[in-house]
């Protein structure tokens, strides 16, 4: 058995066309080694828009009174590079990436850049062998159940909720600072942090500042529940 049988096994999916599954899993650094490779950043592009078209339609069905600030906001939180290397990583991806010897000695396994491109490239590459269904049966049993886990964690209006219960409390000021900005302008990520009073309560890292905002007021109030 080599390793993208296991992979298939491993996730009960089962490729037509095994290499597509091999492009999915190619690292431009391996290409720039093996030159009769493909890599994998064109179906990385489409499993981008996949991922994108699905989260979509699965949020529109199941919450059909959020309005769409609500749903683009959950659908930003749900497909960033933070939560898909998650992801990636929970199922394992890295593993089977072929990547070039620089970059795997330098751990591009674990790196969440390249987590969260091979999981968007797996995405297309199912949906290119086994179209639109297989796709939602694969993300209804790996991603679509982290979008309740998300919501039940209360980051969706944190922000809110937390300057409310600061006036409620009289808690003093809040301040919301971006403490830094992370990579190049494509894959940009902030740093929040929120301040009570000039303490630190809870820290977030989103695409946007919003969201961003919204993860860091999420943990700030996890920190008063449990009484900080």
């Amino acid at each position: 058995m080599n390793d993208f049988e296991r992979l298939q096994q491993q996730l009960n999916i089962h490729f037509r066309d095994a290499s597509l599954l091999r492009e999915a899993f190619t690292h431009s650094s391996y290409v720039n080694e093996h030159k009769d490779a493909v890599h994998n950043e064109r179906l990385e592009f489409l499993g981008d828009a996949v991922l994108q078209l699905a989260t979509s339609q699965h949020l529109f069905r199941v919450y059909p009174d959020w309005p769409e600030g609500k749903l683009t906001f959950v659908r930003a939180a749900i497909v960033r590079e933070q939560a898909l290397s998650k992801l990636a990583k929970s199922l394992s991806l890295g593993d089977y990436l072929l990547l070039g010897r620089g970059e795997d000695l330098s751990g591009g396994r674990e790196r969440p850049s390249l987590l969260a491109d091979v999981f968007e490239a797996f995405v297309g590459a199912i949906y290119l062998d086994a179209g639109w269904d297989q796709v939602i049966e694969f993300l209804s049993r790996t991603m679509f159940p982290e979008i309740e886990a998300y919501i039940a964690r209360g980051v969706i209006d944190a922000k809110s909720r937390l300057y409310e219960k600061a006036h409620q409390q009289s808690l003093g000021a809040i301040e919301l600072a971006v403490v830094e900005e992370r990579g190049k302008a494509k894959d940009r990520e902030f740093v929040v942090e929120v301040r009570i009073q000039g303490e630190p309560y809870g820290r977030g890292v989103g695409r946007t500042k919003k969201e961003a905002e919204q993860e860091a007021s999420a943990e700030a109030l996890r920190k008063l529940s449990d009484g900080k």
